[in-house]
């Protein structure tokens, strides 16, 4: 019997829809990616519209009620102020408008000027896989490097990843979460596109309001409008596992902090993941 005293990482089986088999060891399956650093409204999460609404509208009571005094004062008043009668159909609805900003963007960068289609270029990053069979990566148009498709300079517009075009047109909200940061030069081109996109209010901010529920704070408030809360701390507990970076400063601005910064400089970081990330990053608590 071998016993090194070591186990490697692991993660619990997820289903992913089969295509082929290529070799012996390489079997084909089609597998959703999570785009790193960024995060668009959700177009279903939490049920058809309605459903979603009667979610937030308890969300909003409990907020008002006493149920979730366990949450700061002023984001409690924040969340009220977003949770409006219309708020779940404007997400989702944006969410829907996001996905068709984001597949036309696709089809447009992935034509050569030949007419013919480019591959995907797919740059997993930080964790690789994520809770829900995801991989985490950047994506971009592939080129083929030959003499009728040329990779660009880095410096081309051409060579931008889908996730930093998402956010500069203002479709996408950064979403950066330690250790899935991207290099410094990287980083501060997403901020700076953040930045000018939050600045101008395009996008979704443009078409459904400035008030619009960001994907995160949506899928906090519809936890915390689920039909039964028989425990408000834990409820409150699966709503808010991260810890928000105030960038600017560099600043923990704990659990229930975000609010009190825009949301391009926000980096956050999983409570579990606290400890190491203080010793990996230059961050004040």
């Amino acid at each position: 019997m071998v016993d090194l005293g070591f186990v490697g990482p692991s993660r619990p089986a997820k289903d992913y829809r089969f295509l082929s088999v290529t070799d012996g060891d390489t079997p084909n399956i089609a597998m959703a990616i999570r785009m790193v650093s960024i995060d668009t409204p959700e177009s279903e999460f939490g049920g058809a519209p309605a459903t979603a609404q009667a979610a937030l509208d308890r969300t909003r009571t409990r907020l008002l009620d006493g149920t979730y005094d366990a949450l700061p004062q002023d984001l409690r008043d924040y969340l009220v102020s977003r949770i409006t009668p219309d708020a779940a159909q404007r997400h989702q609805a944006a969410g829907k408008a996001a996905a068709e900003a984001h597949a036309d963007m696709v089809a447009t960068r992935l034509v050569r000027p030949d007419g013919s289609q480019r591959k995907l270029a797919v740059i997993a990053t930080g964790e690789l896989v994520e809770n829900n069979g995801r991989l985490l990566a950047y994506t971009a148009p592939w080129f083929s490097g030959g003499s009728s498709d040329p990779l660009p300079p880095r410096d081309d517009p051409r060579r931008r990843t889908f996730n930093l075009d998402m956010v500069a047109l203002g479709w996408a909200a950064t979403f950066l979460i330690y250790p899935s940061i991207p290099p410094a030069a990287d980083l501060n081109l997403l901020l700076d596109e953040a930045e000018a996109a939050w600045t101008q209010q395009l996008g979704v901010w443009a078409r459904f309001g400035q008030d619009l529920l960001l994907g995160y704070e949506y899928r906090a408030c519809i936890k915390l409008g689920a039909r039964e809360v028989n425990d408000p701390a834990k409820t409150i507990g699966q709503a808010y596992q991260r810890v928000c970076v105030d960038l600017r400063t560099l600043t923990e601005l704990g659990l229930y902090g975000y609010h009190q910064v825009p949301p391009q400089h926000r980096l956050w970081i999983w409570e579990d993941d606290l400890e190491q990330a203080r010793k990996d990053l230059p961050i004040t608590f």
